[in-house]
């Protein structure tokens, strides 16, 4: 028995087998081949490997973004039956005598630059296709592969760190808790954490050599524990709390159907916040009135190319249908800062915070902000959508915006094209918003707080930064001020407010939200039920 403690992100317990997930940077090295046919025999073999891994890809995308979305890994898969690509690694290997792993890695590099040099565009975008199918040959053939998800039994996950990238291509279904070595409370993986209800831990001091998969572990988010290998005796206690915990989401579940209206008959509206169209699941089982966060940005991630315009549409329009007429507000791309996508050619920067992200980066690339604006109001037209606009600073940008929206307009009206312009809103997270709400307010339909954001810039503190999680104060007396005047600025103009940042699903702050007259609340999946139980027993407005 081997125990650590860590920070809690989601209280809760699991017990089952360990997942180590690790990085490997793997180096690809020269070496002489002393049977060229079996290193040509190797090659064959990978290429069936990912051919496998490539399939269940398209299935599993199919299930949870449609055949469009899932097309991608049936280009994967024709380019790996490509004759010249395979036979240039053939070739490689049979007159320069060299391994498979690094013929594969060096053919993959020429293709890609011959693709990428190529003037059509939609050849260019194979450029990354190419580096894709290489780089998962050489994992087989030199054993670094990734997680296989489809085959492995519910799990704990282990890991130094999760990226969005990373949490986004994992199956939700086989994942029974996360523990990791760094991150922050206020990072992604903490955030999917509490949406899919399971416990989790960061800044656990565990080394992922001395961890092997398939050992039992104990998550416990209630101690902030994890203990590997662990006693018949504590499992059984841990038995013992999951049962527990089993019992009081059972009473939960009497909420189902329930208004969320305070005992004075205040009623305030409670959605879910999810990152794909997979997520929906967790919005329904957990009966929330709406999606008031849908973080488009996931449909960027895990992706080697920009997604198409009509990908897009086909996952908003999903939503919008399977949420069967409730509202689904859908934020603008909010890539960057945490949130890379290497296609994007970001770069490097000092303060990635505070850089070119979000906003910034629609209205300097036009053609990617349109691309999603046309898949919005064409999905507009199938459900009950509203727009929300990240990273927002002044009424000049909200005014670019809308240019842009007109631009979008006139392009599907001459590809005529059904389509709807929907309610638009501005996210609230940056202090600068905050202190001119009330002209924001004038041009915008809604107001959504950010509180991660908002808190992270009004603080001056990197909210992934784990070291300055003690300095982390959501609750500073700065950030529900401005809350406050965000609320009542936007109740001026006649139009609402409701926060869908982590905060909103704070119970600690719940009355004060309805205090303050917040007309929504957008949480994580798995705390609605545990929002509507706090509003219901509030006794704001109560003489």
């Amino acid at each position: 028995m081997i125990k650590f403690s860590g920070k809690s992100v989601y209280k809760g317990i699991a017990v089952g087998p360990v997942a180590v997930l690790k990085n490997n940077d793997f180096q690809v090295k020269r070496a002489k081949a002393e049977d060229v046919e079996a290193e040509i025999a190797r090659v064959e073999e990978a290429v069936e490997k990912s051919q496998e891994q490539l399939g269940q890809l398209y299935d599993k995308a199919v299930k949870e973004v449609g055949e469009a979305s899932a097309a991608i890994f049936e280009v994967h898969q024709m380019m790996l039956e490509d004759d010249d690509y395979r036979d240039s690694i053939c070739n490689m290997i049979r007159t320069e005598q060299v391994n498979a792993e690094y013929a594969v890695a060096v053919t993959g590099d020429n293709f890609s630059e011959i693709f990428a040099g190529m003037d059509d565009d939609y050849m260019k975008a194979r450029a990354a296709d190419i580096k894709d199918i290489s780089n998962r040959l050489v994992r087989c053939l030199s054993g670094q592969e990734n997680m296989d998800f489809e085959t492995m039994e519910p799990s704990v996950i282990i890991a130094e760190d999760l990226s969005p990238s990373e949490t986004v291509q994992m199956d939700k279904k086989k994942i029974l808790a996360f523990v990791t070595v760094h991150g922050s409370t206020n990072s992604h993986t903490a955030i999917l954490a509490r949406m899919m209800n399971i416990p989790a831990l960061i800044g656990v001091p565990m080394d992922l050599d001395e961890i092997h998969n398939g050992q039992t572990v104990i998550v416990d988010g209630l101690k902030s524990e994890v203990i590997f290998d662990p006693t018949e005796e504590e499992r059984c206690e841990a038995e013992v709390k999951i049962q527990n915990e089993k019992e009081k989401l059972e009473l939960l579940q009497t909420l189902k159907g329930k208004e969320n209206v305070t005992l004075s008959g205040r009623k305030i509206h409670i959605y879910a916040n999810i990152g794909s169209v997979s997520d929906v699941g967790y919005v329904l089982e957990n009966d929330a009135g709406g999606i008031g966060l849908f973080r488009s940005e996931f449909l960027y991630l895990g992706k080697d190319d920009f997604p198409t315009e009509e990908e897009q549409f086909q996952a908003y329009k999903q939503v919008a249908q399977m949420i069967a007429g409730k509202k689904v507000i859908i934020r603008t791309l909010d890539i960057g800062a945490d949130k890379q996508a290497d296609y994007f050619n970001l770069g490097k920067e000092e303060n990635p915070a505070m850089g070119y992200r979000a906003i910034r980066i629609c209205l300097k690339q036009t053609d990617i902000f349109k691309a999603q604006l046309r898949a919005l109001m064409r999905a507009a037209a199938f459900g009950n959508i509203s727009v929300m606009y990240p990273m927002i600073t002044s009424t000049e940008e909200v005014l670019q915006i809308f240019e842009i929206v007109k631009e979008a307009q006139k392009e599907l009206d001459a590809m005529q094209v059904p389509y709807k312009v929907p309610e638009q809103g501005i996210m609230i997270e940056t202090p600068a918003a905050v202190m001119i709400s009330d002209e924001l307010a004038e041009l915008v339909d809604f107001f959504s707080i950010g509180t991660n954001d908002l808190t992270q810039y009004t603080l001056a503190i990197d909210r992934q930064n784990e070291r300055l999680d003690d300095f982390y104060n959501p609750h500073h007396k700065a950030i529900l001020k401005m809350i406050r005047m965000v609320t009542e600025n936007a109740h001026k103009c006649g139009k609402w407010a409701g926060i869908c940042g982590e905060l909103g699903a704070d119970l600690e702050l719940t009355e004060e939200f309805l205090k303050m007259g917040l007309d929504e609340l957008s949480v994580s999946p798995s705390m609605v039920l545990k929002v509507r139980k706090a509003v219901r027993e509030s006794r704001v407005g109560v003489n």
